[in-house]
């Protein structure tokens, strides 16, 4: 695959900046349409969506920078590679969550309620996202056989290493993300008790990138003993998820979700 697609001057258009941004932009527009649809205030969704932006894009630069951390103080001058190179999802999960909650808490929004609404584009973002991956090269999978029938061969990709029969797990991954997105708004219609679609997306994310990540063999991704870096991450948010499916329904709802969810059924 090929990350730079043209060039228009001395501005060139890059895969992965291309599929990322579009990613964003069709998750920012399916949340402004589904909250229209609960009678949300546009300009209170929008703000909160600034903060999400954000803290998804600092978060998945944290991550990657903490997952480069022994090569940063054995070289401290990889920092600029670092900067202009690199995000790790689960960072911007996590950053984006940590934005959103503040953007809720600054516009008077009920953050599960946001959460819920939030999930479902999520992973179709990242659905889209993976393509970027695909176009670039990077987060690629382990070599396979050369007789393999599920392979890819990068010929021009500065990530993946080129002319090696790989397994294809940007493919993979974007493929699940969307059937992820699918199953997503299928339960959206069924559950009832805010937080719980948020539960289900980081349960079914979490199992999902535990074992998508024994196929990849990009080794700069840190590791935490014999697991990497996001399989570690995903034992906490597996756990999350499952508390979040199995307790929020015995707490009481809260007044004010409550009187929102009355006026979106009303529409």
């Amino acid at each position: 695959m090929k990350n730079d697609l043209f060039s228009i001057g001395p501005f060139t258009v890059h895969g992965y900046g291309l599929m990322m941004a579009i990613g964003i932009l069709t998750a920012y527009f399916m949340v402004e349409y589904r909250a229209k649809k609960r009678g949300m205030e546009e300009d209170a969704i929008f703000n909160m969506a600034i903060w999400a932006v954000c803290g998804g894009l600092l978060g998945a630069k944290a991550l990657y920078l903490l997952t480069r951390l022994p090569a940063l103080i054995a070289d401290p001058t990889l920092i600029l590679d670092c900067l202009k190179d690199g995000f790790v999802v689960y960072g911007s999960i996590l950053g984006g969550i940590l934005g959103a909650w503040i953007g809720c808490r600054r516009n008077h929004l009920v953050f599960l309620k946001i959460f819920d609404l939030v999930v479902p584009a999520l992973a179709l973002a990242q659905g889209i996202g993976r393509i970027g991956c695909l176009l670039a090269g990077c987060c690629y999978g382990m070599e396979v056989s050369e007789d393999s029938f599920f392979r890819i061969i990068f010929r021009e990709s500065a990530y993946a290493p080129n002319n090696i029969p790989l397994f294809p797990t940007q493919i993979l991954s974007s493929l699940l993300n969307l059937l992820h997105f699918g199953i997503l708004m299928a339960l959206s219609r069924r559950l009832k008790r805010d937080g719980q679609l948020a539960g289900f997306y980081l349960l079914f994310y979490s199992v999902g990138r535990f074992v998508m990540e024994f196929f990849r063999g990009d080794l700069i991704r840190g590791s935490v003993g014999a697991l990497s870096t996001s399989q570690f991450i995903s034992i906490f948010m597996c756990l999350a998820g499952i508390l979040m499916i199995l307790i929020l329904p015995r707490f009481p709802q809260n007044p004010e979700t409550s009187g929102q969810t009355a006026e979106a059924e009303q529409n």
